[in-house]
């Protein structure tokens, strides 16, 4: 009988891992006030449809595959592949933007001028990613221990401290750089879409609680400790991005504030007031070490879901092999080369940083958001495809809690999709164009490719090597 590794306390980390994160602050922050209302919409609309389908899900089907076992139930293998494919395609991407913030974080230890480097942020990324990867092949126990580590010390720790440093700051009366005043104005949006579109990262921010179900066959009772992480990470999640980005709205102007830098800025500034720069460093190693436990979770989870496909045959032999930790080595190792050039090129072809930024984080969600209207379909077709088999968790108030969540979920991924390809407000015009033809045409040829794959199986594709 195959060992348990997960527990529920190492469950509750590693779900955390995937969805909870301070990179997202800074982006939090540009929203200024009406950060509690682009979160209130997020978590009403998104976050927890996607936290209800997913508990109902992880618990109807407590075995190794995630997304692709509850698709695949629902439509089929073709199908499953593609919803696997979507959520690992999402994670190659979604890394961009999660390098990127640790290597900025990263400059703040040592040379904080090199935070918009190009050449820098490429030679660390290539690092990170490599080390990362051999380290995941070292085996699931491994994995799980740098991710439940690191969170604790690079993400709950500089989350805390951000938010203490914000409350005491404001307590003592001091100037800050966000008008709190009580108007429409300041607590709503516009409703122009250029405005609106913010609501992509948001989105983006909340995404990913559904990554540790791939683990599902190494953890103790899933079916009850399932929903209990996941409803943990919803909160905690939402409690770090809000009031974590006003304590930095609080010291950096909002015209100022950098997507990947805007949180070590916001350290910067507290502690230089405070006359603690020395804790400049060790800051940033912390926040970059949060990181590298949820880009460390991210490499070992979506590609052990893609080997569960690649298992029945949807991919060639080469991609089935696993090591002698139980680790897909040959998928991994493509992974890291894919991560390695499209973060690469990212960062060569965009004008700015933080154009090469909104774009990963665009072109991710489009793809996640089709992957979470694959899910919401999938677990509403199945309850009256599958009507008698056993859910430990369900959607509240029977069916019409089922259709309600259902709809509204599912209406929220189109619409973060057609935002998704609007650029910000804070791009500018002249960027629109080159934005909107990055983004067609690469979620594109990310639909073709699964469909492409499958008409091309073999019927040599079809075994299991050990």
């Amino acid at each position: 009988m195959k060992t348990k590794v997960m527990n529920l306390f190492t469950l509750l980390w590693v779900t955390a891992a995937f969805s909870v994160s301070v990179r997202n602050l800074g982006l939090f922050a540009t929203a200024q006030m009406q950060m509690i209302f682009f979160a209130i919409i997020t978590l009403v609309l998104f976050y927890l449809p996607i936290a209800l389908v997913t508990a109902e899900m992880a618990t109807t089907f407590p075995k190794m595959g995630g997304i692709a076992v509850w698709v695949k139930n629902a439509f089929g293998k073709k199908i499953g592949l593609l919803a696997i494919w979507l959520q690992w395609t999402y994670m190659n991407i979604a890394m961009i933007a999660m390098l990127y913030f640790i290597s900025a974080s990263l400059s703040f230890v040592f040379a904080p001028e090199l935070v918009h480097n190009k050449a820098y942020l490429i030679s660390m990324n290539l690092i990170l990613i490599w080390l990362f990867t051999f380290l995941n092949l070292k085996g699931l126990k491994i994995s799980t221990k740098i991710s439940q580590t690191f969170f604790i010390t690079g993400i709950l720790i500089p989350a805390i401290l951000i938010i203490i440093l914000g409350v005491i700051y404001v307590f003592q009366a001091k100037s800050i750089q966000i008008d709190t005043t009580l108007s429409a104005k300041n607590y709503l949006p516009d409703f122009h879409l250029t405005s609106l579109v913010i609501v992509v990262g948001f989105m983006r921010a909340f995404g990913g609680i559904e990554g540790s179900a791939v683990h599902a066959n190494s953890v103790e009772n899933p079916k009850k400790n399932y929903p209990l992480a996941i409803f943990f990470a919803v909160t905690i999640g939402f409690l770090i991005n809000i009031i974590g980005s006003m304590s930095l709205a609080f010291v950096i102007p909002q015209k100022d504030i950098s997507l990947i830098g805007g949180l070590m800025n916001a350290f910067s500034i507290y502690f230089t007031k405070y006359n603690l720069k020395f804790l400049i460093p060790l800051l940033g190693l912390l926040v970059a070490v949060g990181q590298m436990g949820g880009f460390s979770t991210w490499l070992a989870g979506p590609v052990k879901g893609l080997l569960e496909t690649a298992k029945e045959g949807e991919l060639p032999p080469f991609f089935q092999k696993v090591n002698k930790n139980g680790m897909p080595s040959n998928l991994m190792l493509i992974q890291a080369i894919v991560i390695s050039i499209s973060s690469t090129t990212f960062l060569l072809v965009s004008s700015s940083i933080n154009m090469s930024f909104w774009i990963s984080v665009a072109l991710s969600m489009m793809i996640y958001v089709s992957m979470y209207f694959l899910m919401i379909l999938s677990c509403l077709y199945l309850r009256y495809k599958k009507p008698d088999i056993q859910r430990v968790f369900k959607i509240p108030f029977k069916t019409f809690g089922l259709w309600f969540v259902s709809l509204i979920g599912m209406m929220t991924m189109i619409f973060a999709f057609v935002m998704a390809l609007i650029p910000p407000s804070q791009l500018g015009k002249e960027s629109f164009l080159k934005y909107f033809l990055i983004l067609i045409i690469s979620i594109t040829v990310i639909y073709i490719i699964p469909f492409l794959i499958h008409r091309l199986k073999k019927e040599s594709w079809n075994v299991n090597i050990k």
